[in-house]
């Protein structure tokens, strides 16, 4: 009898055992795979089982969260959620996230590590920590005037504080209510569908997704990569500049829309614009010194702000003829909004572009500080001197060039319009084009730094202009910002 004892006590003992390498297995070897299988709601549960974090604007809440009732319980809820969607994108339990919800995701749900109180807390414990806060940079005075700005028209608006390459403004029109996107029910899927089936797309961030030709505001790059190569030393010495200009190697004439642009000044032809005068200066600068100086501004770079940006393009092969219309901001050369602005940024830095940044820090729900971003140098896109004489020509445009719409009281405005031909044989309207950048009277250093375009596709194409339209836009972004 005692050994059959025996061997029943044997046998629970290997199965006991077998229990327990089995469950070893599956708690630490196969976690992983158990977590991420789709089948497993638990996680998802827990992720909309508490308030999501906020994410705040000039220390105001523009997000927040209500309870459903519902097995995915807390949907996120928006403040101005179409004044803020290029900001904070959407949180979707069907969607997924876009944008600061997609990138400070960690944060916002308390799943970052950096939200524990002592590191491997949260391992030892499972303990989910109370969501995080992210602070950004958007000045909520100059996100309106942006806005308001565009009204119903498409268009973008960047704005940057050149010393340090905050993000001071992100606007995109038309926008949408990303608050139509939380929750489960079939209005979201409804919504969904008709936002993405949307022909003025509604969904695409304008201001940092969408690269379009930057026609005449590119000239602030050929002016500075001419300045810097020595190719023009006199901003008013008369430059070899025939008027019409044949590319190179083409019988294609390329000519001005106003008159005076022959063997015209740097000054004059960067005032009004002279197409022929900046193509050719592509050329004589030459296809290196031209790339170069459009990669130091920013050109082909992948940025992060922190959620990514369209690489804005200027081709690194281009024969002459292409070059010359690169130079003037056509044929293969794009850029977003938010490339423009760190443009004149530049110029308004002394030369130095600074990596844009849209956070400020990131907290816990009582707002320690766990994370910060501050200023960083991108690249030094031309010599200090050069972005000395660059202001000054700037600041030509908006006393007396194109600009003048763009001119505050009490303060200096530097600016370059644009008006960017496209679609098939140029016949599409042309997108309206302002870069400019302010500093009070008084002040030590400009504040900000902006890009206006405006694509007005409903607009006749003898109506549409960078100073007439954009210019005034920008005007009121400055003003917002200076405190005007």
């Amino acid at each position: 009898m005692t050994k059959y004892i025996r061997r029943a006590a044997a046998l629970c003992a290997v199965l006991l055992l077998a229990l327990l390498v089995n469950a070893t297995r599956v708690q630490v070897f196969q976690a992983g795979a158990y977590d991420g299988n789709p089948a497993n709601r638990r996680q998802t549960i827990a992720r909309y089982g508490q308030p999501r974090g906020d994410i705040l604007v000039g220390g105001r809440s523009v997000t927040g969260s209500r309870d459903s009732g519902q097995q995915l319980r807390y949907e996120r809820t928006y403040t101005d959620g179409p004044l803020y969607a290029p900001v904070t994108g959407f949180a979707s339990q069907v969607y997924g996230t876009t944008f600061l919800e997609n990138s400070k995701d960690g944060i916002l749900s308390g799943s970052d590590p950096l939200l524990s109180p002592f590191p491997l807390w949260n391992d030892a414990t499972h303990a989910q920590n109370p969501a995080g806060k992210v602070v950004t940079t958007i000045d909520p005075a100059a996100q309106r005037a942006a806005y308001r700005g565009l009204g119903s028209r498409r268009g973008a608006v960047a704005a940057i504080e050149p010393s340090t390459g905050r993000i001071l403004a992100l606007v995109s029109t038309p926008s949408y209510d990303p608050g139509e996107l939380s929750g489960t029910g079939r209005a979201v899927t409804h919504a969904w569908e008709r936002l993405n089936g949307a022909a003025d797309k509604p969904m695409l961030n304008r201001a940092i997704r969408q690269t379009y030709p930057p026609g005449s505001t590119f000239k602030v790059v050929t002016a500075a990569a001419a300045l810097d190569a020595g190719v023009v030393t006199n901003l008013d010495t008369s430059t070899t500049s025939p008027d019409p200009y044949r590319l190179p190697g083409t019988t294609t004439r390329l000519t001005n829309e106003l008159d005076g642009c022959e063997d015209a000044s740097l000054r004059y032809a960067f005032e009004w614009s002279c197409n022929t005068v900046f193509a050719k200066l592509g050329v004589d600068v030459g296809l290196s010194d031209m790339t170069r100086t459009a990669a130091d501004f920013g050109f082909n770079d992948r940025l992060r702000i922190p959620f990514s940006v369209a690489p804005s393009n200027f081709d690194t092969t281009l024969d002459k003829a292409q070059l010359a219309l690169s130079s003037i901001g056509q044929f293969n050369t794009r850029a977003t909004p938010l490339q423009m602005a760190m443009i004149s940024a530049a110029v308004a830095g002394g030369g130095s572009v600074k990596t844009p940044y849209l956070v400020e820090k990131a907290t816990t729900r009582s707002g320690s500080t766990v994370s910060t971003t501050g200023p960083r140098t991108l690249h030094q896109a031309m010599n200090p001197a050069t972005a000395l004489r660059m202001r000054e020509l700037m600041t030509d445009v908006v006393t007396e060039g194109t600009g003048t719409n763009a001119a505050i009281p009490g303060a200096t405005v530097g600016g370059k319009t644009g008006t960017a031909q496209h679609g098939i044989d140029n016949l599409g309207t042309p997108y309206a084009w302002f870069i400019s950048w302010a500093q009070a009277d008084g002040t030590m250093e400009p504040a900000v730094a902006v890009a206006v375009v405006v694509e007005d596709a409903a607009a006749d194409r003898g109506d549409i202009s960078g100073g007439g339209d954009a210019a005034p836009i920008a005007k009121a972004v400055m003003e917002a910002v200076l405190g005007f």
